[in-house]
């Protein structure tokens, strides 16, 4: 009988266990992160009777949850792409939010050379002067509050890196925690552990790209992307946030030992933040810095070559920031480096590295080499004054540098919104052609002038006149004003040029024909330079030549938009892949709430039949005592 009875009690507390166990399952259908777990039962060792043996019940020697490492490791590779993802996404969304919401600067543009058309109208017109200089004005703000509203999601970004390292280092904290009561366990399998163990890493995964280890004591090891060990054991590493080494208001992600890991680091939000920054935000501020860098040195070079309506030589209509030249924070030297602009058609989006190596061995020039903040070496020329010469930019550094010693040159990030109006006087608007060139009255040849162009409108004889005086076979001779002269020899086709100044003839000059060029004297009545100022906007200044400041802001559009287009086309693939992996690894680990209904049956039937069983143990025990006594 007590055979019996110890049958029924083990049968009767499997089924109470299994029992517990589903209703646990049952009542966390929904929660996020548990696995379904089941009762691991075997039967009791039987006693050899010597012709057979007889079974003595039933053992539960585990509580297991359900567990795919591969199905739940997906869960956290595409749970980290997913995050990054939807980051990316949401970063390309406010760009091109921001692009639309810019003051419309494709029509201004359109606006502000069309003004110089009405200009060209009436050059003596005060309201067309002053209509193109509220475009020249609309246009400055235009480029203004999108550089503006760059640096804000730039400042954005900066915060929203801050709180993802915070992030970070709360979860691997946890983690940590829980490797050590995991461990703690022993041979127990601590099921609910191991369940937030896993949420916290699917959590992490999501924040930054992740890859783990699971250690022989069931403590889990996690890695960074940059190999940086975050968690081991129950020792928690984590990130440091710090500034750029060129760039106070640029954070910076750091591993514990201090070193910028920002490149390093893919995967989940904080990798998509620092990846947008580098691919994505820099490249569209510099591009829209670089426009307005071209609009300011191209409108100002046209105006040199003009005259105002007080007769005097154009100056600037725009003022644009020079070059940001950062040091280093590490550097021992004192040397200081300045850069400037001096070829705007040769000028990349690029920003760059100056180090000093004190080596003269190329690609050192001077000691100093020159790369991209990617790391694509950028071959440098050295000038007869001492600077160096790089892709449109000049430098010119100071004595004093420490081999190591580097400076981070930054050309147009901040040229869209430092760009700002240099006058507010509409006569300063230069519509007139500077220069008049003018043939002899005795001339007898068949030569005219076509043209007289400006070519250096900083040369200090410009305004100096001159006469070009022609002999046997073409041969000619300048005078200036100054008492400065030149010869040469006349081809068709080829301008004469002095003092800053081309004069192109057609048709053939002979021998004592004279030319004059002097100084327009019909300025208020004249509009070439005007027209000229209009023709700007279809005139190739960038990349060669090849690319105008209408077309660079063109191509700033379409790689925003396809910066857009791409982030959202990623997110669908990513949201597709997660939900897939979601699926998969549901499917093994998840609750089925019909599976547990009938479990629930399975295991209330057994417990009744187990008592059942044990009630009959109890009736014969009671039985046999009775015959006993009788």
């Amino acid at each position: 009988m007590s055979s019996l009875f110890s049958i029924g009690v083990s049968g009767l507390n499997a089924a109470q266990l299994g029992l517990k166990v589903t209703g646990n399952n049952i009542a966390n259908a929904g929660t996020d992160g548990y696995s379904r777990q089941n009762t691991v039962q075997v039967d009791q060792v039987g006693q050899n009777t010597g012709r057979y043996t007889m079974g003595t019940g039933v053992d539960v020697i585990g509580v297991q949850r359900a567990y795919s490492q591969y199905l739940t490791q997906t869960l956290w590779s595409t749970n980290s792409a997913l995050q990054g993802a939807t980051t990316t996404n949401d970063l390309a969304t406010t760009l091109n939010g921001l692009l639309q919401n810019s003051g419309n600067l494709q029509s201004a543009l359109d606006s502000f050379y069309g003004g110089f058309n009405a200009v060209a109208n009436a050059p003596r017109d005060p309201s067309a002067r002053q209509a193109a200089l509220g475009n020249a004005q609309t246009l400055t703000l235009a480029f203004n509050t999108f550089g503006q509203q760059l640096d804000q999601q730039r400042t954005q970004i900066n915060t929203q890196i801050a709180d993802a390292v915070g992030n970070v280092n709360s979860l691997v904290k946890q983690i940590a925690a829980l490797n050590t009561s995991i461990s703690q366990a022993g041979n127990t399998q601590p099921n609910d552990l191991l369940d937030q163990r896993d949420s916290l890493v699917k959590q992490l995964a999501g924040v930054t790209g992740i890859s783990v280890s699971l250690q022989p004591d069931g403590t889990l090891s996690v890695y960074s992307t940059s190999g940086q060990t975050l968690v081991s054991g129950n020792y928690a590493y984590g990130f440091q946030v710090g500034s750029d080494a060129y760039d106070a208001t640029s954070t910076s992600v750091l591993d514990a030992s201090g070193h910028d890991i920002s490149t390093r680091l893919s995967g989940g939000t904080l990798g998509a933040l620092l990846a947008y920054r580098r691919n994505t935000l820099d490249p569209a501020q510099n591009q829209l810095g670089r426009a307005a860098l071209a609009l300011a040195q191209t409108v100002n070079a046209q105006q040199a070559k003009g005259l105002d309506l007080n007769g005097n030589q154009g100056g600037p209509l725009f003022n644009v920031p020079s070059p940001v030249v950062a040091a280093a924070t590490g550097n021992k030297g004192s040397a200081t480096v300045g850069a400037s602009v001096s070829n705007i058609g040769a000028l990349t989006t690029d920003n760059y590295v100056l180090t000093y190596t004190g080596s003269g061995t190329a690609p050192s020039v001077n000691g100093w080499a020159l790369a991209t903040s990617s790391g694509r070496s950028v071959p440098l020329t050295a000038n007869a004054d001492g600077t160096l010469s790089a892709e449109g930019l000049t430098f010119s550094a100071s004595a004093g540098a420490q081999v190591g010693d580097s400076f981070q040159i930054r050309p147009t990030r901040n040229a869209a919104s430092g760009l700002a109006i240099a006058t507010s006087d509409p006569s300063a608007i230069a519509a007139s052609t500077a220069l008049k060139g003018t043939a002899g009255s005795t001339n007898s040849g068949g030569a005219t002038v076509s043209a007289v162009n400006v070519a250096d409108s900083t040369n200090a004889n410009l305004f100096s006149g001159a006469s070009v005086s022609f002999g046997a076979g073409g041969s000619y001779t300048v005078t200036d004003g100054a008492g400065n002269t030149t010869t040469g020899t006349y081809t068709a086709g080829t301008a004469i040029q002095f003092d800053g100044w081309s004069l192109s003839l057609s048709g053939t000059p002979a021998s004592g024909d004279s030319f004059t060029v002097a100084k327009n004297s019909d300025g208020l009545n004249d509009n070439g330079n005007a027209l000229d100022l209009a023709g700007l906007a279809d005139s190739g200044v960038l990349d060669g030549g090849q690319t105008s400041v209408v077309g660079a802001y063109a191509g700033l559009t379409n790689q925003i938009g396809l910066a857009g287009s791409t982030a959202a086309n990623d997110l669908t693939t990513q949201t597709g892949l997660y939900n897939q992996a979601t699926s998969a690894q549901q499917s093994v680990v998840g609750v089925n709430l019909d599976e547990e209904a009938a479990n629930l049956i399975k295991y209330q039937q057994a417990y009744q039949a187990s008592a059942q069983v044990i009630s009959t143990a109890q009736t014969l025990f009671t039985s046999l005592i009775s015959a006993i006594q009788a």
